[in-house]
């Protein structure tokens, strides 16, 4: 049996910050994004949310209790099974707080505006990334308002640039698939494995092989496909064609069922 591979702990040191993000559902889908790659950090700098449909009256968010501000139900329900990731989000006032213990704060933009700093792709970026978190240090991936993103003042509190690339033409990301494609590369060079996503591949010993391909011949002489042919000939290419294949013993299994259901219909 395949055993599931799990996710490193040093991915605990990576936090995803949003900061003033507007829209609830917004929040419990980031949740959800991040919990699928493995992170479970979340920090929500002052949110600022705005009426839903389904959160018509949300909740206001008060800088001198932020730990007391509560997401509303639309959150959780976005959030689907990533509801622990909210249950345990930390919740602050200003940017300095969220990223005060952090070693590298990587501010997500689009925009160079008047910045002299390079600006990174996931790809480049998260080597480093991970290395600091493999360490013990604190990394942080501060996404902005979904409106607006973050605002000059933001970015400078952040000591790399982060953007993701995409269409000259047309390039908009919700905030939720923006949080997705960055933790997606993270998750990617942890150098995790599918092996729990592979079925198991049980060989066929050489002694079933060769049973199967002598049950062959045998529906190949009842057929009379052989008489016209140099059987022997054809026998050694089968053997070689089954022995590249390295079937299975359930494959061996479904062609013997094959051949003996042939078989009996040729008799009838």
């Amino acid at each position: 049996m395949t055993n599931t591979p799990t996710v490193p702990d040093y991915l605990r040191h990576i936090h995803v910050v949003l900061t003033r993000t507007s829209h609830p559902g917004n929040i419990g889908a980031a949740a959800r994004a991040m919990k699928t790659m493995g992170l479970s950090r979340l920090t929500l700098v002052a949110p600022n949310l705005m009426a839903t449909p389904m959160t018509p009256e949300p909740p206001a968010f008060d800088a001198a209790q932020a730990a007391a501000f509560q997401l509303p139900e639309e959150s959780f329900i976005l959030a689907s099974g990533a509801r622990d990731v909210l249950e345990q989000a930390r919740i602050v006032a200003t940017l300095d707080e969220a990223l005060a213990d952090t070693v590298l704060s990587c501010a997500l933009t689009s925009r160079r505006r008047e910045l002299s700093a390079p600006l990174h792709t996931p790809r480049e970026l998260v080597p480093e990334l991970l290395q600091a978190a493999q360490q013990g240090f604190q990394v942080a991936l501060v996404f902005g308002n979904e409106t607006f993103g973050l605002n000059i003042d933001e970015v400078q509190r952040c000591n790399r640039l982060l953007t993701i690339s995409g269409n000259p033409a047309y390039f908009s990301l919700n905030l939720a698939q923006a949080v997705q494609v960055v933790c997606y590369e993270i998750f990617s060079q942890t150098g995790i494995g599918m092996s729990q996503l592979q079925q198991a591949h049980t060989p066929a010993t050489q002694s079933q092989t060769r049973g199967m391909v002598d049950h062959l011949e045998q529906i190949i002489e009842q057929t009379g496909f052989a008489n016209r042919r140099n059987q022997e000939r054809m026998m050694r290419r089968l053997h070689s064609l089954f022995d590249r294949a390295s079937p299975s013993r359930e494959d061996i299994d479904l062609l013997r069922g094959l051949w003996n259901r042939i078989s009996q219909r040729l008799k009838d």
